[in-house]
């Protein structure tokens, strides 16, 4: 019977999905319309402070305003959203297994340089959550100014709601936001269109107006000076494009086929965001607002009154109404936007964790097919992130743009040097390279205006952490490669199937006539083992050792875990189930070259300790005699780092086991990672060579 805890979690979380249904993920994967809601609000609704922050920064340092450059700074916003997807659309095409940023700087500018592409996307994800859950509480507390006081815990609400919706799953995450990201897109489309239809036959005298205001910049000014203008506000304005990497990160949950869908989604999510921030800033110029209009309302919020705030039909308002309910979307939407954060920072992770550049727990499945461990992780730092800048949405815009700047310039960056060394293999490379140099020019000038302007008004904070992530991802990486080595060095050091005669010999295993399946009569070994390799086959002598004589025979066991880098479709699933059977297979030869029957047993999940539970108690119901053994690494130093990069899955299998009555052993298996730790004493060789002295351990 479930426990109240399971019934619980099942409640909020969801039941499990089958792994193994071949369905499973063409079930969960997102068509290109519900990618554009799940990925899409994080770009559109930067349209809700990406053109508020640009045109906040039209103004000298005299305070005088120079608005009449919004008409130019419209068409840039809406040209550099085009040129920047049509660069992730190619991404898009060559990299089409998805990891964005990360994936493209480490397979072409070295996996050093794509580490930074990662860490940054990482910080970047972190701080979409943040600023849109920020902006999200004042545009919905524009309209209820009594609440200002508690932004803070209304803020902190919205990220729980969304934690728990993600941990519940992607599609079911999206479906429930889809009416939101609608309605933001009818009320904004309307608002939109009517300011510019009014204002159609103010043409000319807005026109005028423009034109004056632009020669008085550039004779108060000079061309220096307006250009200065223009480009310091074309940089605030970066957060507009935040969002764009978004779809080239996430081509792992699109459905087949996915460049096709992931394309798609780009060109909904382009034009979307095009045309309604190009939109907004044309109508501040129409409407007359003024950089200097204060905060305790976005500009956004001044439009739609200005609007719409006296709509009327037959004498009765609704406009009021209508203005509540577009910034209501508003701020919804801009919850649902960090959505983006939730789908995409676990899956760079995950990336990320497979690369062993992050611990390998984060490229981990739940058993509702979710990156648990990323979602908790992204929703803890987003939250710290929150109450560090106390919500404070011009603050967090800076350190959100750098990042993100950061991020799009290595990877145009690498596809510019990605078609100069195609260019003999791929005839259309002249097409490409253009749009990515160009993309390249244009996002290093706004970071490097972006962290000139702002760096010590936040931007210090955001490539520090940038900073001390790579550093802490190099350490990772530095560990995990001297586990690698100490079991390379225990693979050279363990005997093979082709020494199975001189093991047993050593071993004294007790049954010659090795072939057939072990006897459920007699006393045998239920082995949990992994990859083939020197691990697993020290845990196995090892166990002979401890207990010479007394097993019969040997099941190998082992779970086929599905991650994140597994879960893509079922072609994957396939191939993992035959390398295990493989793996499998060579374990059982070594066991019947040391004179054991040997069989073996597999299952196929997410979560090691259930399925291993589940395996433990069916053999053993299988074979009454049978003693549960696994193996766990152990380092010379038992640190906290190493307890961090390292679960302890087989005392967490015996807990399991030893609770529903299934007695488990764990034989450690000491590494140590110093280099030349196979030529001193206490070594794993030279622990080997005493075996054979001790005749009774």
């Amino acid at each position: 019977m479930p426990t109240l805890t399971d019934r619980v979690r099942r409640a909020v979380l969801g039941a499990p999905k089958d792994v193994q249904d071949p369905h499973a993920f063409h079930k969960l994967s997102l068509v290109a319309l519900l990618a554009w809601v799940g990925l899409g609000a994080d770009g559109l609704s930067s349209s809700s402070y990406g053109p508020a922050e640009a045109f906040r920064a039209l103004v000298d340092d005299q305070g005088g305003f120079h608005t009449g450059l919004a008409v130019g700074l419209a068409a840039a916003t809406a040209l550099t959203v085009f040129i920047i997807s049509y660069g992730y659309s190619r991404i898009i095409e060559q990299f089409p297994s998805g990891g964005g940023g990360y994936v493209v700087a480490s397979k072409i500018l070295g996996p050093r340089v794509g580490v930074i592409s990662g860490a940054a996307l990482l910080v970047d994800y972190v701080l979409t959550i943040t600023i849109s859950i920020a902006s999200g509480a004042d545009a919905i507390l524009s309209f209820l100014p009594g609440l200002v006081p508690h932004k803070l815990a209304f803020a902190f609400a919205g990220l729980v709601v969304l934690t728990l919706m993600n941990l519940r799953g992607v599609k079911e995450s999206v479906t429930a936001i889809a009416p939101i990201f609608g309605l933001f897109l009818v009320t904004h489309a309307v608002a939109i269109a009517a300011t510019i239809g009014t204002h159609a036959a103010d043409i000319g005298p807005v026109s005028r107006a423009v034109h004056a205001n632009v020669s008085d910049t550039f004779r108060s000014l000079g061309t220096l000076g307006a250009l200065m203008i223009f480009v310091r506000a074309y940089s605030m304005g970066g957060g507009t494009y935040t969002g764009i990497e978004a779809v080239s990160n996430g081509l792992s949950m699109m459905r087949e086929p996915r460049v096709q869908t992931a394309k798609r989604t780009m060109v909904l999510m382009a034009t979307s965001l095009a045309i309604t921030a190009g939109g907004i800033l044309l109508c501040y110029l129409l409407v007359g607002l003024t950089p200097d209009l204060p905060h305790d309302k976005t500009l956004n919020a001044h439009l739609l009154e200005r609007v719409a705030g006296s709509w009327s039909i037959a004498g009765f308002r609704f406009g009021p109404g209508f203005v509540v309910t577009a910034l209501l979307s508003e701020g919804l939407l801009l919850f649902v936007a960090a959505q983006a954060g939730f789908l995409d920072g676990p899956r760079v992770m995950a990336n990320m964790a497979t690369d062993s550049w992050l611990p390998h727990r984060f490229s981990a499945l739940s058993e509702r097919l979710t990156m648990r461990n990323g979602v908790l992780l992204m929703g803890f730092a987003a939250g710290l992130a929150l109450a560090y800048t106390r919500g404070n949405v011009s603050r967090l815009v800076v350190m959100y743009s750098i990042n993100v700047f950061l991020t799009f310039s290595l990877s145009n960056i690498a596809m510019t040097v990605f078609w100069v060394r195609h260019r003999k293999d791929d005839a259309t490379w002249w097409r490409h390279l253009p749009a990515h140099v160009i993309a390249s020019l244009l996002c290093l000038t706004i970071l490097g205006i972006t962290v000139l302007e702002k760096f010590a008004e936040g931007g210090w904070l955001t490539l520090l952490i940038t900073a001390a992530l790579t550093v802490f991802c190099f350490l990772v990486k530095r560990h995990y490669g001297l586990v690698i080595l100490a079991i390379q060095r225990l693979d050279r050091e363990l005997p093979g199937p082709e020494a199975g005669a001189e093991a047993a010999a050593i071993y004294s295993a007790s049954d010659p006539a090795a072939a057939g399946d072990p006897d459920p009569r007699r006393p045998v070994a239920v082995l949990f083992v992994g990859g083939y390799g020197g691990l697993g086959r020290h845990a196995l002598l090892m166990m002979l050792r401890m207990f010479p004589g007394h097993f019969k025979g040997v099941i190998f066991v082992s779970v086929a875990v599905v991650d994140s880098d597994t879960f893509k479709g079922g072609s994957e699933v396939l191939a993992l189930e035959k390398r295990t059977r493989e793996n499998l297979a060579s374990y059982c030869a070594f066991g019947r070259a040391l004179g054991l029957r040997a069989t073996s047993a597999f299952a196929l999940g997410t979560e090691v300790a259930v399925e291993a539970e589940r395996l433990g108690v069916e053999m053993h119901e299988r074979y009454p005699k049978a003693l549960v053994v696994a193996g766990q690494i152990i380092f010379d130093e038992d640190t906290g780092w190493n307890r961090v990069l390292h679960n302890e899955t087989a005392f967490m299998i015996q807990r399991r086991l030893q609770h529903v009555g299934v007695p488990m052993i764990v034989l450690p298996v000491q590494l140590d990672l110093a280099p030349g730790a196979s030529d001193r004493p206490g070594s794993l060789r030279r622990q080997r060579a005493d075996v054979g002295a001790e005749e009774d351990p």
